[in-house]
């Protein structure tokens, strides 16, 4: 296994006349760089290096964790001119053409636009003929859960028993949606999400290849932003390079629209102090200068959870998002019960946020019912009140017919339910 590079290296320098976006040049080029991925690159090295590579691969998992790129290095493995091998060389004609998608023998298909059942049989019709100059023809078919059924039970007799020549490899966003035939005839390598830390490890790595500067405290907001995602951590990386020599934080909340932290607790501080007014005025203010609301709700429901971990677990739980001190202070003005119904209250809020246009309106209305939960009773609080109403007058109680809201308590186990409720 070749030694881990210190930095990641571009597969090639951009000309003056046509620029590549820094999530290509810093594409995973062996197995040891493909970050998060630790366990499914190794097992794959081990299959090669002991032979005993499948036939059909199923890599699943969120966008940009690597997929696409894993199924690269294992086609430029399988078919180098120096391999089989775990290390493919990235010199001779092979693997320059597995990283420019020009190579005669893996073929990358698009899943969503060739998901017929007549492209399908085109290409089982061309499974038979065997590869051009390489040891293998391999067929790389990208978000293959978009194929129609016609197109999967096409190509069910072919992926059991296709030719030694032949290698598939799919790659995935939803499982679910693959039959359970086609499952079970690929080996499956499911692709977590790739840790905050190590995103920011790799960002810091492409700043100083770039000849750029970058804070600290702006490359952790873009890896916490890309919620495992590298290729989205790179993309956004890549639109803020392009605003000047450094990477700020109040860069950061500009291109996203998001708010300093300052802000966001501060929001969170009037809605524990029962200060309704300062919090909206507060979150309006935000708007003005270019936040979004979506993204501020983000924030919120990021610092809600900090909140929860603190009075669940103690503040100095590790994966707080927001500083430890603030987050204590505000903690300590509320109860866990409080702050888990609060976390309800975001959540529904984001659910809705995607099917209409007023997303202002809906996190003002998430604010107005933060400032009111220490106001309202649990199921336990208001059960043990009817018991205690129970016991005090159970004669009078019950004799007396239902004549307005707290006049008669329930009998019944279900009227007692529907009390509750």
């Amino acid at each position: 296994m070749a030694k881990r590079k210190s930095e990641p290296e571009p597969t090639s320098e951009p000309s003056a006349q046509e620029y590549t976006v820094v999530a290509r040049r810093y594409r995973p080029q062996q197995f040891d760089q493909l970050i998060g991925q630790e366990s499914t690159a190794q097992a794959l090295i081990n299959a090669l290096s002991g032979n005993r590579v499948a036939h059909a691969y199923l890599f699943t998992g969120a966008r940009g964790v690597g997929k696409t790129s894993c199924a690269r290095i294992l086609a430029k493995a399988l078919n180098c001119e120096k391999g089989p091998t775990a290390t493919p060389c990235d010199e001779c004609e092979i693997c320059k053409g597995i990283i420019s998608g020009d190579d005669v023998d893996v073929l990358e298909i698009d899943g969503a636009s060739n998901n017929k059942v007549d492209e399908i049989r085109e290409l089982r019709g061309n499974v038979a003929f065997r590869p051009s100059r390489a040891r293998y023809k391999i067929y790389i078919i990208d978000e293959v859960h978009m194929l129609t059924a016609a197109a999967f039970n096409a190509l069910l007799k072919t992926l059991e028993e296709p030719p030694p020549h032949v290698k598939f490899i799919f790659a995935t966003t939803e499982t679910s949606k693959i039959p359970v035939t086609i499952l079970s005839r690929c080996q499956r390598f499911d692709f977590g999400m790739i840790r905050a830390e190590s995103i920011a490890k790799h960002l810091h790595a492409i700043v100083k290849q770039e000849n750029r500067e970058a804070d600290d405290a702006a490359i952790d907001q873009i890896a916490r932003r890309a919620a495992g995602s590298m290729r989205d951590a790179e993309s956004l990386l890549d639109q803020l390079l392009s605003f000047g020599e450094r990477v700020t934080p109040e860069l950061v909340h500009k291109l996203i629209g998001t708010a300093p932290a300052e802000r966001v607790a501060a929001i969170a501080t009037s809605i524990f102090g029962r200060d309704t007014k300062a919090a909206i005025d507060i979150f309006a203010a935000a708007l003005r200068e270019g936040s979004q609301a979506g993204e501020l709700l983000d924030q919120l429901i990021e610092f809600w959870r900090d909140l929860m971990l603190a009075a669940s677990c103690g503040s100095d739980v590790p994966g707080l998002v927001n500083p430890v001190q603030v987050v204590k202070s505000v903690a300590s003005t509320s109860t866990l019960d409080v702050v888990l119904a609060g976390l309800d209250v975001l959540t529904i809020a984001k659910a809705r946020l995607k099917f209409t246009s007023h997303g202002a309106l809906l996190v003002e209305m998430a604010i107005v019912r933060l400032s009111r939960l220490d106001q309202l009773f649990t199921v336990s609080d208001m059960w043990s009140l009817l018991q205690s109403a129970r016991n005090e007058a159970p004669t009078a109680v019950n004799s007396r017919p239902f004549s307005g809201a707290g006049s008669q308590l329930p009998n019944s186990f279900d009227e007692k339910k529907k009390m509750t409720i």
